[in-house]
């Protein structure tokens, strides 16, 4: 007791005696007022602890007000930049007329303006333009109607109609609906443009409300009504400044092509094919836009078709009948597949209709109506951009876990930000109501894609000869793409049932079954799992869509003819019966693109599926119910209400630049365009279509695959990029089309940078 009173004065002494002054307190010293040796160590414990308070003080505030010193100018240059970027004049001479509008709702009143010569401003706006570094021109770096200048030089000129099909989300999509709810959105972009952005970054509930499809439809959610934007603006940007199509459409414009003779044909690449005919009559308007130009020009049409637009064979095929169905396919805002500070693929992928499924729907006496004839005499060549003939991994990851190589490898932060705004379970939900997106499935299964012991594209050192399982086994030190998804390992909290340990990693293995339900899956095996994993609604659209096997009995391929459902795989229909069209594949190679994945599993949640309970796939136990065919009557809960999914999801904590294949943040890379695979770019064009079996007219197939070779210091990779979708930009790809549409078609010659040869040959076509 008597020390704590002890204290008790000391404390009540220093806060008496001590300095406003803090300098001259802590110089100040207790001894003359006390030789306590207590009161000495507290007096010089509380000035101390006094004087790291003032410094830190002083630091922080000296850190803040730097920070905002440096912030705001760098803030206005930075806004400055992107005007300079993207504003036009024309958007100045406007912004009073409309600003005024925007007061006018408000009862407010703008001074008017002091008359100003616009048209001055005009020229100095586009001098000081000029003179911005190329860096910052995102819409324009110097190459714009070059090559369309140099054909025209060389006397070419418009020789054949030109149809544009561009890639699944590159089309803007508007909104018609006049429900209360989203009449503020009538007639604007809720898909493309800057408009977008804002709905998704302050409206994003109402935003995914709209954009989401009805899951037993297929069609328009209630009260929502979105449809594709029309023209060549629909897809010539996607936003301002980040340039789609608008490279090819100027240099065509510069050999004499315009409105006439010049179409591009937008789609809402959310739907499937069947609804996109059945909503919105889009391969009949495709095919009388085509017979129009051959009634009118008396000229075949050329037609290009960018990544899934590969698949346009949907029209063309059934043209011995009827007219097609384009392949959307969705997927990410990760604005990825790209070399800029913008990302296009990320999360999604640009694809494009199926040109497959094009041709077979306008031949198809059921449905084009157009009769075995049409495409040879209606269709003079078709160029595929991009292609992906034979589907993408990044579509099996995004509707497993709503994830692919632009999410998983995104920073920290990054990805700390997205996951609270736009989870994976959201994304991949979203995936799942877009039919258009399930075109982009992977099709051949074990055949195309390898199997546990090997696959056609693993690395290997010979490109000269048949390589067999057991020789590549032999020759490869790691992991093969064979296995689609593999599991490296699960926590060890996981029951000691599940896996055997490994004391290295302390991690249990999943490499083999063992009562988990669960190990490495090649393609068919992985297929099957997640579609086990998928809403019965999900499995129905699949099953009355899409087929993605392989058929090699020609009599079964006649038959397909007829099957909607197998023109989107060209593995399981024939090329259209046009010797005479010719055909183009072109392509990029050199960027690392995700071909397999490891995953990792964890606990036991609700999910909307019956996935991982008795007998996963869709029966049809109540036809009396609301719901019709095989999957009618499935409840999406288990009967005793229990969490029976496990969450899965990329292992993104796992890298290994030494594998073989490299490993980077769970996704095994390979060969490709930085989108889609090699062996689904090119084993087609170089082998498959060069069997009778697939290609009974001999149509002439010729490849050319771009090196990519991008120039560092331009966001979108210059001239010699062949990133999946800045290729459209490339001056080789403008080239080719300005080449085949003057009809100097002949002059474009095979090219090829890969071993897609190679890989091909492993392919078990037999």
């Amino acid at each position: 007791m008597a020390l704590r009173d002890r204290f008790k004065r000391t404390i009540r002494i220093q806060d008496i005696d001590e300095d406003p002054n803090p300098e001259n307190s802590i110089s100040n010293s207790p001894a003359s007022e006390s030789s306590d040796p207590v009161k000495l160590e507290l007096w010089n414990k509380k000035h101390s602890l006094q004087k790291e308070v003032d410094q830190l003080k002083r630091k922080h505030e000296s850190s803040v007000l730097a920070t905002r010193k440096f912030l705001f100018p760098l803030g206005v240059l930075l806004g400055i930049l992107l005007a300079f970027a993207f504003v036009q004049p024309s958007d100045i001479q406007d912004m009073h007329a409309q600003l005024t509008l925007l007061m006018d709702q408000y009862d407010l009143t703008l001074p008017q303006l002091p008359d100003f010569d616009f048209s001055r401003f005009e020229t100095e706006w586009n001098k000081l333009r000029s003179n911005i570094p190329e860096l910052w021109k995102f819409n324009r770096d110097g190459r714009e109607f070059q090559v369309g200048e140099r054909m025209k030089a060389r006397g070419l000129s418009a020789e054949y109609p030109v149809v544009l099909i561009p890639g699944v989300i590159s089309t803007g999509l508007e909104s018609w609906s006049t429900s209360p709810e989203y009449r503020p959105f009538f007639r604007e972009k809720l898909w493309g443009g800057l408009n977008m952005l804002s709905q998704v970054t302050f409206n994003r509930d109402k935003w995914i409300a709209a954009m989401m499809l009805d899951p037993v439809t297929g069609l328009d959610p209630p009260d929502a009504k979105i449809r594709a934007a029309e023209g060549i603006d629909a897809a010539s940007s996607f936003i301002q400044g980040y340039w789609i199509w608008s490279k090819i459409v100027e240099n065509l414009a510069v050999v004499n092509y315009d409105t006439n003779n010049l179409h591009l044909a937008p789609y809402d690449w959310r739907l499937s094919y069947w609804n996109l005919e059945e909503r919105d009559g889009y391969f009949s308007k495709l095919k009388t836009t085509i017979e129009g130009f051959k009634r009118r020009q008396k000229r075949k049409t050329v037609v290009a078709a960018h990544s899934m637009g590969a698949n346009v064979r949907y029209f063309l095929e059934e043209a011995d009948s009827l007219t097609g169905f384009l392949i959307a396919f969705l997927f990410s805002i990760d604005f990825s597949g790209t070399d800029s500070m913008f990302n296009f693929n990320a999360s999604w992928t640009l694809t494009s209709l199926s040109y497959c499924l094009i041709l077979k729907w306008v031949e198809s006496p059921r449905h084009g109506g157009g009769g075995p004839d049409w495409v040879e005499n209606h269709i003079e060549a078709y160029i595929s951009i991009a292609g992906t003939h034979l589907g993408v991994a990044k579509a099996m990851a995004a509707f497993l876990s709503g994830e692919m190589k632009d999410t998983v490898q995104m920073n920290p932060a990054g990805s700390y930000v997205l996951e609270r705004f736009f989870s994976r379970a959201e994304r991949r939900k979203l995936f799942l109501s877009w039919a258009g997106s399930a075109s982009m499935w992977i099709k051949g299964g074990d055949a195309i894609w390898g199997n546990s012991t090997f696959a056609p594209d693993d690395p290997s050192e010979d490109f000269d000869h048949e390589i067999d399982a057991n020789d590549v086994r032999k020759r490869r030190s790691g992991h093969t793409h064979g296995e689609l998804i593999s599991f490296r390992h699960i926590p060890v909290s996981t029951p000691r049932q599940e896996g055997e340990m490994d004391p290295q990693t302390n991690f249990r293995l999943l490499n083999e079954d063992n009562g988990a339900g669960v190990k490495n899956m090649t393609s068919e095996m992985a297929g099957e799992w997640i579609l086990e994993h998928t809403p019965s609604s999900f499995q129905k659209m699949m099953a009355t869509n899409y087929s993605f096997g392989m058929e090699r009995d020609e009599e079964a391929l006649k038959r397909n003819d007829l099957d909607h459902t197998k023109w989107t795989n060209p593995l399981e229909v024939k090329l259209p019966n046009a010797p005479s069209m010719k055909m183009f594949c072109v392509y990029g190679h050199g960027k690392e693109t995700e071909r397999s994945y490891w995953y990792t599993r964890g606990d036991y949640e609700y999910d909307e599926t019956a996935a991982d309970g008795i007998a996963p796939l869709c029966r049809d136990p109540n036809p009396g119910s609301n719901q019709i065919g095989t999957c009618a009557g499935l409840s999406p809960r288990n009967q005793l209400d229990m969490p029976l999914l496990r969450k899965s999801w990329i292992d993104a904590d796992y890298t290994d630049a030494t594998a073989n294949p490299k490993v980077r943040n769970g996704v095994k890379m390979g060969e490709g365009d930085g989108t889609v695979s090699l062996i689904s770019l090119g084993a087609m064009c170089v082998e498959g279509w060069k069997r009778r079996r697939w290609n009974p007219a001999g149509i002439n197939v010729t490849v050319v695959e771009l090196p990519h070779r991008p120039v560092p210091s331009m966001p979108r990779g210059g001239a010699n990029t062949s990133d999946h979708v800045d290729v459209l930009g490339s001056t080789a790809l403008n080239e080719i089309i300005v080449k085949v549409a003057t009809g100097a078609g002949h002059e474009v010659e095979e090219m090829f940078v890969s071993n897609i040869k190679a890989y091909a040959r492993r392919i078990e076509w037999d």
